[in-house]
């Protein structure tokens, strides 16, 4: 596990819990994503009840609440 994950973790869930999405462009987070393969990053939202979406060839990635996951 990245160092930093758990401080990105808090980040995330501290904005979902506030609005419906957090978009994570920063390079010190992206950096801790990186370190993560896709299916890690899966798991580690679905896990938190998060649906994440890569967007612009992984540049930027978002994280949403998703009730599908929360209901489990």
């Amino acid at each position: 596990m990245h160092k930093d994950l758990p401080a990105l973790t808090t980040k995330i869930a501290e904005v979902l819990s506030k609005g419906s999405e957090y978009l994570v462009t920063q390079p010190a987070e992206l950096r801790v994503l990186r370190n993560m393969s896709d299916a890690e990053i899966r798991d580690f939202a679905r896990n938190h009840g998060w649906r994440v979406i890569h967007r612009l060839g992984g540049r930027q990635v978002e994280f949403y609440n998703d009730a599908s996951e929360r209901a489990l």
